[in-house]
């Protein structure tokens, strides 16, 4: 993913992104560049302009299943809730602690 989105940066910049051009990008910032990558991307993606990578990369994104199974979005409801009203009594909690701990209010 680095090695790509290198690739991409350099393209953005309106640089015609390279081996060497991905190396320095990538060491620019500490990242030790495996030269095998490197030329695995640009053999991937050579003849392929940005705009058709990214319109393949919706087709295979609108593929991927985005909703959980019906059980499963029950329980975790479920639990939420529950989460949720253990977490607001924690907070009323606190608020009553933070005005008994020094044993007097603001304006007393």
């Amino acid at each position: 993913m680095k090695y790509l989105a290198a690739y991409l940066l350099l393209n953005a910049a309106g640089t015609t992104p390279s081996a060497d051009s991905i190396k320095s990008v990538l060491e620019s910032v500490g990242i030790e560049v495996e030269d095998e990558k490197v030329s695995t991307l640009l053999s991937s993606l050579e003849g392929k302009s940005v705009e058709e990578l990214i319109a393949e990369g919706n087709e295979k994104l609108a593929s991927v299943p985005t909703s959980a199974p019906a059980g499963a979005a029950g329980s975790s409801g479920a639990a939420a809730g529950g989460a949720d009203a253990a977490e607001e009594e924690a907070q009323e909690e606190e608020a009553e602690e933070s005005d008994e701990d020094m044993g007097f209010g603001l304006f007393d």
